[in-house]
């Protein structure tokens, strides 16, 4: 048998380390490699090669071939058979001026959704999706607005999901969220989505209420009375070289709040980058493998922190926790696949990065039903088979072909890819938890 290295073999050297790695997000096998073994395969001579072949190292290519149709196929099953998010934007309007919102280019306009607009959009979901598992997260703007106005269109909304015994889950800045607590306790919450970028001052420099004033307090007070509540919080932090420095007191003060110790808390990092709209100081913007550096930095003086959070790394932390990689990666973009959007307007979008921007609209579903298949098609059908940037790419697998949005974006095309720098990230992520003492 004609053994070959695996076409998706992604093998590199580890941070700080003579050692190196290997990953086969086909085979589902990952090993840290000593010195002498990732000069075997940086060489291509090898010595052990039953035991590579077993792990799908080494492989006859005409199986490989095989067994990757095989995946391909098991992933469209899974996805076809998936949940699906559906997102609700009820208004852009907002009652914060954060430094970097990418919606600030956006329709000026303010309204709420009117019942009629609510009614309709469950009318949609009830026809397009049914028999699909499916949740609402209702997006915006700030969907938790003071005022009777919004708090009526929130009643509507749970309402309407509790009739279909739908779970929903809500991204809020949070600055209402002590008010909102008793209304939201009447749903199926699945999470509440907050966002702290700092301890105090590094927030409120940021994320303050128009017209100034500072929101860190305020939203700390929301997050304690929803976890006491019994609502799952997501807190999340939007990171640039501005704010990076004041995580490690977020984790402090996380934890003196009793926050990390609740089953109910998890936390997520978000990258600040440029979206539809320019950011006022690019300066300040990380990319990708900057971002993962500098968290890297990071964490070597403050090891705690990731007792608050452990950055994924690419699949890094998931090969950590669950001592496995995923299954392979075919598509990391869920526009129009297993994510749709539909804003107050009656206009339907494929995510949450397209949602409420100019030109990206899809259809509409109120006053009428309308769909755009043609632009829908290039949707769903975006994947690294489609994607022919990704054909020979060893990463494929494990990057996703990125951002579908981020990828029209830079070239104005859906089938083009938005890709990670994969190698680098394991190449940290790995070192970060197999071989250092943290």
């Amino acid at each position: 048998m004609d053994l070959q290295p695996s076409k998706h073999n992604i093998v590199g050297k580890l941070r700080d380390s003579n050692n190196g790695f290997i990953v086969n997000p086909l085979s589902g096998n990952a090993d840290i490699l000593e010195p002498e073994k990732l000069q075997e395969f940086l060489s291509g001579r090898f010595t052990d090669t039953d035991e590579l072949a077993e792990k799908g190292y080494l492989v006859e290519p005409s199986r490989e071939e095989s067994a990757y149709r095989k995946a391909y196929l098991d992933f469209l099953d899974d996805r076809d058979q998936g949940e699906i998010q559906i997102f609700f934007v009820p208004t852009y309007a907002c009652n914060f001026a954060c430094s970097y919102c990418y919606q600030e280019g956006y329709d000026p306009a303010e309204p709420t959704a009117e019942a009629e607009v609510v009614d309709a959009f469950f009318s949609y979901i009830d026809t397009e999706f049914a028999g699909r598992r499916k949740y609402i997260t209702v997006f915006g703007g700030e969907p938790l607005l003071p005022g009777p106005r919004s708090r009526k269109m929130v009643e509507q909304v749970i309402a309407g999901a509790n009739q279909r015994k739908l779970g929903l889950a809500f991204v809020t800045n949070g600055y209402t969220l002590t008010d909102y607590v008793p209304l939201l306790k009447t749903g199926i919450i699945r999470e509440i989505q907050v966002t702290l970028d700092g301890y105090g001052e590094f927030h409120d420099k940021r994320r303050m209420l128009k017209g100034g004033g500072p929101t860190f307090d305020v939203i700390a007070q929301g997050i304690d009375a929803a976890l006491s509540a019994g609502l799952a919080v997501n807190l999340r932090t939007v990171v640039d070289k501005e704010n990076l420095p004041g995580l490690p007191a977020l984790a402090v003060f996380a934890r003196e709040r009793g926050w990390t110790g609740n089953p109910l808390f998890k936390t997520q990092l978000g990258r600040n980058y440029e979206l539809h709209t320019c950011q006022a100081n690019q300066s300040r913007l990380y990319d990708r493998v900057g971002l993962y550096e500098d968290l890297y930095q990071m964490i070597q003086e403050h090891p705690e922190f990731l007792e608050y959070h452990r950055p994924a790394y690419s699949l890094s932390r998931f090969i950590w926790e669950n001592g496995e990689l995923p299954d392979p990666l075919f598509d990391s973009c869920p526009g129009c696949k297993t994510e749709w959007a539909f804003d107050y307007t009656g206009r339907i979008y494929s995510c949450t990065a397209t949602v409420g921007a100019s030109g990206e609209a899809l259809g509409t579903f109120y006053p009428r039903v309308s769909l755009d298949r043609e632009r829908v098609d290039q949707w769903e059908e975006r994947d690294v088979v489609t994607i022919p940037e990704c054909a020979a790419c060893e990463l494929r697998l494990a990057c996703g072909g990125g951002c579908a949005s981020v990828a029209k974006n830079k070239t104005g095309k859906v089938q083009s890819p938005d890709c990670r720098p994969v190698k680098e990230l394991l190449s940290m992520g790995l070192s970060l938890y197999f071989e250092q003492t943290l």
